[in-house]
């Protein structure tokens, strides 16, 4: 449990030097924005493809692969029907906010829990590869529907299949399934490269902490609220009914349940950032459920573990 406090140790002061970088405005005014890009078409696509390329294939598609997509699937479901009837919102907000509810931070979360609750941060990867290839590609046409006004299915697929983080992990799995071994003198710049995107995302997302308020009045509190609800208890719930309907044993029980009690996934707020809607729904969800899901894995541990 240590090494579990640890790894969001590690988080928390990232998000805190974050914080600090930007109440002293040390990187000026168009700090969030240059990192945003930064990491959204440079840093991100470079650790996708290291993850990715170094997983093992037979976890990339066990078991866990299909329980993590339904019960993905069951909070993007709730959430859409929540955001159109009840709430009201348009496609780029209701987008932001099932992906706030439902997408893992599988990532720069996901990696050290896997690696210092399950032993294996392989176990991961499953989710990585559902939410990069199936689950960003249909966001990113919708956000960028919504947000340029373009309905050509050949546009959006051209700008689809161009983004960059798309690219990287096709490549990482493309690797993986072909076992190829790279070399030092290839892999090792291309770890140096990944290695910089978690810190600078954290460091971005503390950036944009100062001067807001969580749950601000006249910000999007009720999305908020419905997509951390979502996110911290039907998600894990979700997930652990499927798994005892797909049999699993119990160590795969106790896997999926801790991938899906993550919180919200840092590249939400990359996403809202970069296409300008949800900004307000992510950064809130991210910052309850990062706190909020601490509390959860120990619960699921005591429970399941």
């Amino acid at each position: 449990m240590l090494s579990v406090l640890t790894g969001f140790l590690v988080v928390g002061v990232a998000i805190v030097v974050g914080y600090i970088v930007g109440r002293i405005d040390l990187l000026g005014p168009h700090a969030r924005y240059v990192l945003s890009r930064l990491t959204f078409f440079v840093l991100s696509p470079f650790l996708l493809f290291v993850v990715l390329a170094r997983a093992d294939v037979a976890t990339l598609f066990s078991a866990l692969l299909p329980v993590s997509m339904l019960a993905a699937a069951v909070i993007f479901a709730i959430y859409a029907v929540v955001a159109r009837f009840v709430l009201r919102r348009g496609v780029g907000e209701s987008v932001i906010g099932a992906l706030s509810g439902g997408l893992v931070n599988s990532n720069n979360i996901g990696i050290p829990i896997s690696l210092y609750m399950l032993g294996n941060a392989a176990f991961s990867a499953p989710v990585i590869l559902f939410q990069l290839l199936i689950v960003m590609p249909i966001a990113l046409a919708l956000l960028d529907a919504a947000t340029s006004g373009a309905r050509s299915a050949g546009r959006i697929l051209r700008q689809t299949a161009r983004n960059p983080m798309l690219i990287g992990s096709a490549l990482g799995v493309l690797v993986a399934l072909l076992d190829i071994e790279l070399p030092p003198i290839v892999f090792d710049p291309l770890t140096l490269v990944a290695n910089a995107c978690v810190p600078i995302m954290l460091i971005s997302f503390g950036i944009s902490l100062h001067g807001q308020r969580v749950l601000a009045t006249g910000g999007r509190r009720a999305d908020v609220l419905v997509a951390s609800t979502l996110k911290l208890l039907v998600m894990p719930v979700a997930a652990w009914l499927l798994a005892l309907a797909f049999s699993l044993p119990s160590e795969q029980v106790l896997i999926v349940v801790v991938l899906a009690a993550l919180p919200t996934a840092q590249n939400v707020f990359n996403y809202a950032q970069r296409y300008d809607i949800g900004e307000i729904i992510a950064r809130d969800t991210i910052f309850i459920t990062t706190l909020g899901c601490v509390p959860v894995l120990f619960l699921a541990t005591l429970l399941l573990g």
